[in-house]
């Protein structure tokens, strides 16, 4: 096989794994980047790998129908995985908004045009911040370059047991996001309480009006105070999602549940 065919092949193979990531990881898959930008990043780095990836051990240097979609389930291993966290913070977000009252405050998501969680998407937009900050994103594409080491181009088959073990990840996220919105349920909880017990005290207080200013402004602050605690909350459960996707990758359908929980 010519040399530049060899290089057309392994740059497609590389750029379908690597469009099947980009589609669904966090801070990838935002659509506050432009798609042209998506486009150019997923086309240089497969561009970069190609030569590379080309030559490793039992790497299958051919387009093929199996081959394109075994590189596409690496990406979507890794995509998917990953993605729980963005819906891990959704949820934390929603179980905010309900303590906060917001439960009906919805905005309209301009991309999509959908109305997504006020808090929700507060909650997400936070959550890329510390992604971004905490070199997250590096590190999940730098894992990806390593995947190539572990399944070769064109040698990887998705088995049913990877996507149940997705699935059986997913029942993480509730109990990650009640983690995560913990402090702000605990301070909600005690404030209505507080109230309940006044209105008893003195029936004539207006409880009513109370409970809605009090929940809100004690929600914030204690969200606001334990902001501090979430870059190592989010980065402990980004580590955990990647280290499944890693070993869903190196042995298939093998992945623990743990992701999200714990």
């Amino acid at each position: 096989m010519p040399e530049w065919t060899t290089f057309l092949s392994a740059m497609t193979l590389a750029l379908v794994r690597v469009s099947g990531m980009v589609v669904f990881a966090p801070f990838f898959s935002s659509t506050a980047l432009p798609l042209r930008a998506k486009a150019v990043f997923v086309g240089a780095v497969a561009f970069l790998l190609a030569p590379l990836v080309a030559t490793l051990p039992n790497a299958q240097v051919s387009i093929g129908f199996s081959a394109l979609l075994g590189e596409l389930a690496v990406g979507l291993v890794y995509g998917l995985t990953l993605a729980l966290l963005n819906e891990m913070l959704l949820f934390a977000g929603q179980i905010a908004g309900l303590q906060f009252s917001f439960s009906m405050v919805n905005i309209m998501d301009p991309t999509s045009s959908i109305q997504t969680p006020l808090m929700g998407e507060l909650f997400q937009l936070m959550g890329t911040l510390v992604v971004i900050a905490a070199g997250l994103d590096r590190i999940l594409l730098a894992s990806m370059v390593r995947s190539f080491r572990v399944a070769p181009l064109g040698s990887y088959s998705l088995a049913p047991a990877t996507a149940q073990a997705i699935v059986r990840a997913a029942g993480g996220i509730f109990l990650a996001a009640i983690e995560l919105a913990a402090p702000v349920l605990a301070a909600t909880m005690l404030v209505e309480v507080a109230v309940a017990l006044l209105s008893k005290l003195s029936p004539q207080l207006p409880v009513m009006s109370l409970t809605v200013p009090l929940k809100t402004l004690t929600g914030f602050v204690i969200l606001t105070g334990s902001l501090a605690l979430w870059p190592r909350f989010i980065e402990a459960r980004f580590a955990g999602l990647l280290d499944l996707a890693e070993r869903l990758i190196s042995a298939p359908g093998q992945g623990a549940i743990s992701g999200l929980g714990g």
